[in-house]
């Protein structure tokens, strides 16, 4: 009986001390390295289709087809508020390594023009995975055939030109046309901006009801193959690889000198276990790696950006300082 007491009072102690691999439920072994013990929430704060959830759902498939994570991770759609919602559901799992969310340019913007309380600050950057690009989408029977017929109209009368984007004034879709715009020398306060957050921005150029549609890349595809719409121009560096995509001219060809990057990646809650980052780090930048995963960003247009945290978190600073100084100019900072 005494023997057994002291097996046990062993056990309480090794486990009072951390030096059990049961300390952290399993997950951290003897060398303090994590690693997941059962599924991972991945969280799209939008609805389907479009960027995030898709990015949340194809680096979802290859993780698990491709084995890279061996657990489940189930995409779950927390729609609402430019991604605020989603945002504010994040907060509340505070230091969980089982809740990653996707993100871009709005987690930035968004707290910028003051309709979230959460920004990228409140959160922990695990790792950038691609570079998607903006799109200024227009009839395909419209008058203008390219960026600088466009801007030339609207050098002449900014609020002529009726613009249209999914996200809300001083967010991703409204500030990658602001800032191409400007560089072609719009008088960009004077931009006449809707948003349609359901999506409905295609449909009004088609009907014309509005003028110009800035989109994703990847959401003009199919209906530039049905001969729908023409695609005046991409924010992109350089033109993009893929049927179809190839024919996109950037707007720095056409002698407008500026970019805009939707850099995409992925995040945690607050407050997340270093082991855990640096876990999800190296997973990511397998997945970066992985032929699956560069059929995948071919299939969409995607260019690659790996970022690991350290990177993620020093680039996003700067990304923060040079949205604020345009949303300040806009009159749209808060």
């Amino acid at each position: 009986m005494k023997k057994i007491f002291g097996v046990v009072a062993a056990c309480m102690l090794l486990l009072s001390v951390g030096c059990s691999s049961q300390s952290s439920g399993g997950e951290t072994n003897e060398n303090g390295e994590w690693s997941p013990t059962k599924p991972i929430e991945v969280v799209a704060p939008a609805g389907p289709g479009g960027g995030w959830d898709t990015t949340a759902r194809m680096a979802s498939q290859v993780f698990e087809q491709e084995k890279i994570i061996d657990q489940r991770l189930p995409v779950v759609n927390k729609a609402g508020g430019g991604g605020a919602i989603g945002w504010a559901y994040i907060a509340k799992q505070d230091a969980s390594p089982y809740h990653l969310f996707v993100a871009s340019p709005p987690l930035v913007l968004v707290p910028l023009n003051g309709q979230s309380e959460y920004g990228y600050e409140d959160f922990t950057p695990i790792a950038n995975v691609i570079a998607d690009y903006g799109a200024f989408v227009v009839k395909a029977d419209a008058k203008w055939n390219n960026l600088n017929e466009l801007f030339e109209d609207m050098k002449e009368d900014p609020a002529s030109v009726s613009i249209i984007g999914t996200s809300s004034p001083g967010s991703m879709d409204h500030m990658q046309f602001v800032k191409i715009a400007k560089a072609a020398g719009v008088d960009v306060t004077k931009i006449k901006y809707v948003s349609d957050p359901d999506a409905g921005g295609l449909t009004a150029v088609l009907n014309g009801s509005v003028d110009v549609y800035t989109t994703g890349v990847a959401e003009t595809i199919e209906q530039v193959k049905a001969g729908k719409i023409k695609v005046l121009g991409i924010t992109s560096e350089e033109r993009l690889e893929g049927d179809v995509l190839s024919d996109f001219p950037t707007a720095k060809e056409q002698g407008i000198d500026e970019t805009f990057v939707n850099w995409r990646g992925f995040f945690g809650p607050p407050n997340m276990d270093p082991a855990a980052v640096k876990y999800y780090e190296q997973k990511f930048k397998e997945l970066s790696d992985s032929p699956a995963w560069d059929e995948i960003r071919k299939k969409y247009g995607w260019g690659e950006l790996y970022m690991n945290s350290e990177e993620y978190s020093e680039f996003l600073k700067t990304e923060a300082d040079d949205m604020k100084t345009l949303l300040e100019e806009l009159g749209l900072a808060r």
